[in-house]
């Protein structure tokens, strides 16, 4: 019976999440929610009170894969602004894939919702971190204004977010490695800047950084079945207790979706 219960709220949090994709907060309804899911509004009602509930629940299950994507900001790490390029890849290919954390973004900007605090909100402190981590390692660039490249790294993730609701979008998860290629001259200090792969260093691929023992030799993009970058991992090459295993639909980080703000007690 729990198993059932469990099901039902994945499928209720997935079908919430693709209609408020497609229609927006204000423009969807329970019923539309319900229909997708093959639930009664009874059933909906019965794990979350209300349509704003089922929001939070949203909003709460992007933000378990967001923090999955990223993981907390490292203490060290050999090649933070590498560490950096691979994740936002990471992150631009699971908005693309993953219905559940595209709503949780794109309800930071809908002006039909009101609610917790936004995903946009742990990526600029993630991004923020790091760039401190490498500006304290000596990767930064002299001169580089924290704020300005939070924003402008995060702007370009909204924008792939943003795209991908354009039916006539060209696979917009590539314009990452061109903001890159623009950025990392004038973001990355003189001594590791030609160490950085602005393609998100794919340990698995022909030439990518790992054949070689470079910066990204323990990162990169997302590896085949869905593995988030490999740079969040020990120096000994060990995982460190984020990391993800491959997620479906009805997984978050290898275990069902948790009890999530609004669900019935």
């Amino acid at each position: 019976m729990q198993d059932r219960a469990a099901k039902t709220r994945r499928q209720l949090i997935r079908s919430a999440a693709e209609v408020f994709d497609r229609c927006g907060f204000a423009g969807s309804s329970v019923g539309q929610i319900c229909s997708l899911a093959q639930v009664s509004q009874g059933a909906l009602h019965f794990h979350f009170r209300s349509k704003q509930a089922l929001g939070e629940a949203v909003r709460s299950a992007a933000a378990e894969i967001l923090m999955c994507v990223t993981g907390q900001v490292p203490a060290w790490h050999p090649a933070p602004l590498q560490l950096l390029v691979d994740t936002s890849h990471a992150l631009a290919q699971r908005v693309a894939g993953d219905l559940v954390l595209r709503a949780g973004f794109g309800l930071a900007h809908d002006p039909g919702w009101e609610g917790g605090a936004s995903p946009w909100q742990h990526w600029r402190e993630w991004v923020r971190g790091v760039l401190h981590l490498a500006r304290r390692q000596g990767s930064l660039a002299a001169g580089v204004d924290l704020d300005d490249a939070v924003s402008a790294i995060t702007a370009v993730m909204a924008g792939v977010e943003g795209l991908e609701r354009d039916p006539a979008r060209a696979r917009p998860a590539q314009s990452v490695t061109p903001f890159w290629r623009l950025v990392l001259p004038q973001l990355a200090a003189e001594a590791v800047r030609g160490r950085i792969d602005a393609t998100g260093g794919r340990p698995d691929g022909p030439g990518g950084p790992g054949a070689s023992g470079g910066p990204g030799a323990s990162g990169g993009a997302l590896r085949p079945g869905g593995e988030p970058p490999g740079a969040r991992r020990r120096p000994d090459g060990r995982p460190l207790p984020h990391s993800c295993a491959p997620m479906t639909d009805a997984e978050l980080c290898g275990v069902p979706y948790r009890e999530l703000s609004g669900s019935a007690s």
